[in-house]
């Protein structure tokens, strides 16, 4: 999708459909609406007057030939409550507009940004909101309803408004936009067209593309690192593991910066091995390599965005399945750090393969570490699927996270991690086990055996469970992946 800025003043904006925004209970029209209002001879005031139009949270209202616009249709959507207005509404009203629209067969628009937004940090919520929204997940459907596509968007401020900060924001957004629907795409793909060599051939054609350096280690050098916490998962399968690491170097580094590693589980299925999931739902469980691939999206991003830092994006990749040759219950395996495992269900499989995936991290010389996984049911059941639950072994490092997950408008939680969690788990026969003792605190657990490879490393666990996929389409969003932690991942590179 082609995304623009027009500076023409909005009544004169020749366009099939011009949006913009509308706040519940404004009472009046004002400021932009107003002008808007002045050039339609007082027709919205009435639909405000009249009740009809309410400003209630992505409530359309749809005008055919506006009289004195030059658009042949203004879409108004309600951005709820003013005082609760911010950057994830208008993403939110943004993307609305764009599927409410290509659904009617629009293939062009024009979004109005009201005061308040218009600078580059509104523009950017709108690209990203309006790329978002174009994506959906029926990628191999060979008769779609509805073929046509949103070609082009462009963005609107009237006048007194600085083009270069709109401009800006344009570029921005598309960049971050367009690198989580890459993570999503990956994460859409079904377990027969990706695999783990493919997941690698697709991370180097991206490397290629962005100019980042990449390197990808086959089963032989994964077995000769002594990786054996990513091979005991590996091992039943047909298909052999990757270690994908990807990475951008800018030359303006300065001495001393930190080194961001960026460690993403990527389980392209997971039956749950010999310890196998129950059948029902367990095709979604192509979607266990979320965490990878918003690694890679970041790092996509960050390739254009250009962070003075050094950023490392280290992603196991394997299937975990119930072959032959599958580990089985109570195996003891030996981690690349030399810790030893107990392994009493082989479908707590993410935590393994993130050992080893840590441990090198911190031997490529990672200095600040940031995992992201969809790693317990548990972390569902706390939080749903609205916020992603977030353990550290530094607060300080937590705190710029869960800053940066703020300011991108994706829903963080901070979760306990005590060390009172390593007790449980403890084991007779090795260094420890890769589930807890008891049912209780699942979420927890999973971080803590992390935890246990990290040492001395400031380090965040982003357990993305219950938020790396939607079981239902929303106004602003397809059911599917969604991309979570890309946008925040990518605002905290930029940060330090």
């Amino acid at each position: 999708m082609h995304l623009s800025y027009d500076s023409r003043v909005p009544a004169r904006i020749d366009t099939p459909v011009l949006v913009t925004y509308v706040f519940e209970k404004e009472g009046r029209v004002e400021g932009t609406l107003a002008q808007l209002d002045q050039a339609a001879q007082g027709k919205l005031s009435r639909l405000v007057e009249s009740g009809e139009l309410t400003g209630k949270t992505l409530e359309m209202t749809l005008l055919h030939d506006p009289p004195g616009l030059s658009a042949g249709r203004l879409l108004l959507v309600g951005a709820g409550k003013p005082e609760k207005f911010d950057g994830t509404i208008l993403r939110r009203v943004a993307g609305a507009a764009l599927r409410s629209l290509r659904a009617k067969g629009v293939t062009r628009m024009t979004f109005l940004l009201r005061e308040g937004e218009r600078n580059a940090a509104g523009a950017e919520a709108v690209a990203e909101g309006l790329l978002l929204g174009s994506f959906d997940s029926d990628f191999y459907k060979t008769e779609k309803k509805n073929g046509k596509t949103m070609e082009s968007a462009a963005l609107a401020a009237g006048e007194g408004t600085s083009a270069a900060q709109i401009e800006e924001g344009i570029a921005r957004g598309r960049v971050i936009g367009e690198a989580q629907n890459f993570t999503r795409t990956l994460v859409n793909e079904p377990s027969n067209r990706l695999t783990p060599r493919m997941l690698a051939d697709r991370a180097e054609q991206m490397a290629r593309e962005a100019g980042l350096a990449v390197e990808v280690l086959d089963e032989n050098r994964i077995a000769e690192l002594k990786m054996g916490a990513l091979l005991s998962v590996a091992q039943g399968s047909a298909e052999p593991p990757r270690m994908i690491i990807v990475t951008y170097s800018p030359q303006n580094a300065k001495p001393g910066a930190p080194v961001l590693g960026l460690v993403g589980k990527a389980v392209t299925f997971d039956t749950g091995g010999i310890s196998i999931k129950p059948s029902e739902g367990m095709e979604k469980m192509k979607y266990d390599m979320a965490g990878g691939a918003a690694m890679l999206g970041a790092i996509k991003a960050l390739a254009a965005l250009k962070p003075a830092i050094k950023v490392m994006a280290v992603i196991p990749a394997t299937e975990n399945m119930p072959g032959g040759k599958a580990q089985k219950p109570g195996d003891v395996q030996f981690a690349m750090s030399g810790k030893s495992i107990e392994v009493l269900n082989t479908d707590a499989e993410g935590r393994l393969i993130l050992a080893d995936a840590v441990t090198y991290a911190k031997k490529l010389g990672c200095t600040h570490l940031v995992d992201a996984a969809t790693l317990t049911g548990a972390i569902v059941i706390a939080l749903s699927n609205i916020n992603v639950g977030v353990f550290t072994n530094s607060d300080e490092w937590q705190s710029k996270v869960l800053a940066s997950a703020r300011r991108a408008g994706e829903k963080m939680w901070p979760m306990p991690l005590d060390d009172d969690y390593r007790d449980l788990i403890k084991s007779t026969i090795a260094d420890m086990q890769n589930i807890g003792s008891g049912r209780g605190g699942g979420a927890s657990v999973g971080a803590a055996f992390i935890r246990e490879f990290t040492d001395d490393t400031p380090w965040v666990h982003l357990d993305i469970a219950g938020t790396a996929w939607l079981d239902e389409q929303k106004p602003y969003a397809a059911k599917g992946p969604t991309g979570v932690a890309v946008r925040t991942l990518v605002d905290l590179a930029m940060s330090l």
